[in-house]
């Protein structure tokens, strides 16, 4: 091909216009006075100012919801599939505008940002085949000549979204929702208003999605929390987040005047097995990147590390070193692998972790003092499950090191905790691995 017949393609405008929320149809100001301040966790520095919403904002978000929703789901499966193919093209051609947004807001590093643009333009490719998935059943009765018939799309659904991986997180609800055919509102966390909802809805709102069909509420959990989830028009809640809030909405959601079906991905206590057969090096280089991704603020990355006691020594001597060589600070450049925490309720929370394992007697190998909301990767040996670094979520980067006396001990350990959620083993015997991660609770 030659050089003169290759086409140049201008990068996008970038969106603009984020001080408005997309309500009823129209991007407009939330009708509080307050304006939510939100800051780049690396720098400080305010890159979003957004009155917030207030109740009265909420019910036009469900009710205009609930008028568009009828006529989304009577579109043809190619038109609402067109619109995700759409979406995807978008997100491909803002890829960079995107990956800013995810370094700045949440604090991701490059790698993880890059990993999250990835992981939602892969759902929102499938989500342009979900129109030609969902099925209505025809049911046989005991009635002559009468048949059941199940009806879909719920009608309109309500997302609350997380502050870690938050377009992927809220886009892995959002998606599958508006391509059968609901409507959807969205409430995104405090810390990550744009990456978990408005950035979304410009992007739809580009590929032609309906007005009407997707709202984004910022507000405070205070004043619309509550009323989001009891709310007489959403019929299902999906909600990724902590296990008490997770315990609140299922709670408010039984006992609203309409039943809601809800969906929870709360809290997790991943252990991560390493039984006395398997390689030490690969072991420890998928702990370091299990454990220390985006800060370790994931809720399906490993907390507790357990090593059989055969390969202990060895296994903490390189786990150490490593987490010590890795490049902690500037998310923007593309080698640093531990950023900022979100904010600094969750930096005090996880120094306090800190300073319980050190009363405790854990063994640090590894740590340093927070720069900001910048903490370096901690690694405390010779930790037992009794711990409160090993009974609770950590959410940071932080590694608790177990000592485990055989395969059966290993097991007993991880599985004694309250939280599941993800867990992993380490062996060269396939079958033996298959064997224990089925007795994994």
């Amino acid at each position: 091909m030659s050089q003169a017949s290759v086409r140049q393609v201008a990068a996008p405008k970038p969106y603009t216009d984020f001080d408005r929320l997309p309500i009823g149809g129209t991007w407009r100001k939330g009708k509080t006075s307050r304006a939510l301040a939100d800051r780049d966790p690396y720098t400080g520095k305010v890159i979003l100012e957004i009155p917030q919403a207030d109740r009265s904002d909420l019910d036009e978000a469900y009710a205009k919801a609930a008028t568009a929703r009828a006529a989304w789901a009577a579109e043809l499966p190619a038109t609402r599939a067109t619109v995700f193919r759409r979406a995807t093209e978008i997100l491909e051609a803002r890829r960079e505008e995107v990956i800013s947004w995810l370094i700045h807001e949440p604090g991701s590093t490059r790698l993880k940002a890059t990993l999250e643009w990835a992981s939602t333009r892969a759902m929102m490719l499938w989500a342009s085949s979900a129109p030609y998935l969902a099925e209505r059943r025809v049911l046989p009765t005991d009635i002559p000549a009468k048949e059941g018939r199940d009806r879909k799309p719920f009608g309109v659904v309500g997302v609350i979204s997380p502050l870690n991986w938050p377009l992927h997180l809220t886009n892995r609800s959002l998606a599958p929702s508006l391509a059968v055919g609901n409507a959807v509102v969205v409430k995104p966390a405090s810390d990550t208003p744009m990456t978990g909802g408005l950035l979304l809805a410009k992007i739809f709102e580009e590929a032609g999605l309906p007005p009407g069909v997707l709202h984004v509420i910022v507000g405070s959990g205070s004043e619309i929390g509550d009323a989001f989830v009891d709310h007489d028009v959403p019929r299902a809640i999906s909600f990724t987040g902590s296990t008490p809030v997770g315990r609140r909405i299922a709670e408010l959601a039984a006992k609203a005047p309409i039943l809601k079906r809800v969906e929870l991905e709360l809290g997790g206590n991943g252990p991560f097995v390493v039984l006395d057969d398997a390689d030490v090096d690969q072991a420890v280089e998928t702990a370091i990147f299990g454990k220390f991704l985006h800060q370790g603020q994931i809720c399906i990355r490993i907390n507790r590390i357990i090593v059989d006691e055969t390969l202990y020594e060895a296994f903490l001597e390189r786990f150490a070193d490593r987490t010590k060589a890795l490049k902690v600070g500037n998310p923007e450049e593309p080698d640093t692998m531990i950023g900022p925490i979100i904010n600094e309720q969750q930096l005090k929370g996880l120094l306090q972790r800190i300073e319980d394992a050190r009363v405790s007697g854990a063994r640090q190998l590894a740590g340093g003092e927070a720069q900001g909301l910048v903490l370096p990767p901690h690694v405390f040996a010779d930790v037992n499950n009794d711990m409160p670094l090993a009974r609770n979520e950590i959410f940071g980067p932080v590694a608790p090191v177990i000592r485990a006396r055989g395969e059966d001990d290993a097991l007993g350990i991880a599985n004694d905790s309250e939280h599941g959620l993800s867990g992993s083993v380490f062996t060269r015997d396939l079958e033996r691995g298959e064997r224990f991660a089925r007795r994994l609770k």
